[in-house]
């Protein structure tokens, strides 16, 4: 056989080969997770997780003066032309640019106090990187990784989308009830907008960029924005803990998908309908992070409280079997592909045990209270890390969360797990940690029964699960 035509067949099998493989093969899908502060990589070809990139140690090792890795890994993004995920650790102020190919840190860039999400500007020059902390945006360029410039914005900024062509910056804010428009040329804004509540943790640009959507997870709405006319154009109710939202085409046909971790919901709505909700799915415990495939017919979903990814079939609304992978997931992206050999698994370690991780739903004890309570109990070490929801109750109030010995009302607090203040709202997010499985085995003569919330003002237990 001639050099030419060895040559021909082996375009052929590589083709042949290539055509085989399942759809979606070379893609990723990645999750950051802030517990076990790694960040877990699926395979959507399979529905499969293939394993963690560690980026620093689970709770409670975070907490010495000595630990020297990511925490509280939480922030995402993806850049296709030089398969380069950037990682943003709220704990450690650190922005850490991974190769998806090789599952290896290239560098981690420090930046200021409590960053949040990281965006790659169109172009792929540069990556900006919303300080929450403080009030600016982080501007890194990506041929050197290094940090040109800071971007004054709002207090508090949640995180960055850009227009189509990267010459508008879209910022929210966590902290202030503003969006700001940022010229990309000039570093300087173009116009603040008034919205309607201080906590925007997430937003996102249609992919034609007509529409920029973002969420407010205080109080449970998603504000749009008509970029032609820099106007809001609607501002939707879609429910308690609203965390991400994003677009996506399906066909011909643009979608909005919005999580809503209060109800265990994925919402789809319809732009061309003035954002009519068109279908609403239910999901894993308190989704947060969600992409779409760039085809439109698939879209991964974070569940927080489960320590899993679920797919979902765009084309039949149904959602696929979930999967098991780090503890507490938060951001998420599609990575469409992120290699190029589709068996690539390298410096990849095992997912952890999240097994043992614990729900518990906490409802009114009495039928005058409608306050809801929700808990993660999970195993870090030799104690467990409860994080914890609370709705509905009262205003700036002081509340004890506790095991009980207490078959029946009235119930004793026995063994207090955490003690809070909630919000002007009402409302608490948070977590601590304690000895809770190990107290239940030492009680076993004499075992805890519940687990219950004390108002600290009239000592009534007010939720029980």
């Amino acid at each position: 056989m001639d050099q030419k035509h060895f040559l021909l067949g082996m375009l052929l099998v590589s083709s042949a080969i290539t055509h085989a493989q399942p759809r979606y093969a070379r893609d990723r899908v990645y999750t950051a997770n802030q517990v076990s502060n790694t960040v877990s990589v699926v395979d959507p070809s399979t529905n499969t997780v293939l394993g963690e990139i560690d980026l620093g140690k689970p709770y409670p090792n975070v907490l010495s003066p000595l630990y020297r890795g990511q925490a509280l890994v939480h922030g995402l993004r993806y850049l296709p032309t030089k398969k380069l995920l950037a990682v943003v650790s709220i704990g450690s102020n650190a922005v850490t640019f991974v190769s998806t190919e090789t599952n290896k840190v290239i560098k981690t860039v420090y930046v200021g106090r409590s960053p949040h999400e990281p965006t790659f500007t169109p172009d792929g020059k540069q990556v900006w990187v919303s300080v929450r902390g403080e009030a600016y945006i982080s501007v890194i360029d990506v041929a050197t990784l290094t940090e040109v410039k800071q971007v004054p914005v709002a207090d508090g900024p949640g995180m960055v989308s850009f227009s189509p062509d990267g010459k508008l910056a879209y910022v929210c804010s966590s902290f202030t009830p503003e969006l700001d428009i940022i010229n990309t040329a000039t570093y300087k804004p173009v116009k603040k907008i008034p919205v309607v509540s201080p906590f925007s943790p997430n937003i996102f640009t249609s992919p034609k960029g007509e529409w920029v959507a973002f969420t407010h997870k205080d109080v449970g709405k998603v504000t749009v924005l008509n970029t032609s006319t820099q106007t809001i154009a609607n501002v939707l109710n879609t429910g308690a803990i609203t965390n991400h939202v994003t677009f996506t085409y399906l066909g011909k046909k643009l979608l909005m998908l919005v999580t809503v971790g209060g109800e265990n919901k994925v919402r789809v709505f319809d732009p061309a309908q003035n954002f009519k909700q068109t279908d609403s799915l239910n999901v894993g415990t308190l989704p947060h992070g969600i992409w779409a495939a760039p085809d439109g017919k698939l879209a991964y979903v974070g569940l927080e409280y489960a320590d899993e990814v679920q797919g979902i079939n765009l084309e039949t609304m149904q959602p696929l079997p979930p999967v098991k992978i780090g503890q507490s997931p938060q951001a998420l992206v599609y990575a469409e592909n992120a290699v190029n050999d589709a068996r690539n698994r390298a410096n990849l370690t095992s997912l952890t045990d999240s097994s043992a991780t614990q729900l518990f739903m906490l409802k009114p004890a009495g039928n005058n209270f409608h306050g809801l309570g929700r808990l993660a109990v999970r195993p870090v070490g030799l104690a467990d890390l409860v994080e914890q929801i609370f709705s509905n109750l009262q205003p700036n109030g002081s509340y004890t969360l506790a095991l009980t010995h207490s078959q029946t009302a009235p119930y004793t607090a026995d063994y207090e797990i955490n003690r809070f203040m909630t919000d002007d709202k009402g409302k608490y997010m948070g977590q601590s940690t304690g000895l809770v499985h190990s107290t239940e085995k030492k009680a076993s003569s004499n075992p805890y029964t519940h687990i219950v919330l004390v108002d600290n003002k009239t000592r009534e237990v007010v939720l029980i699960d």
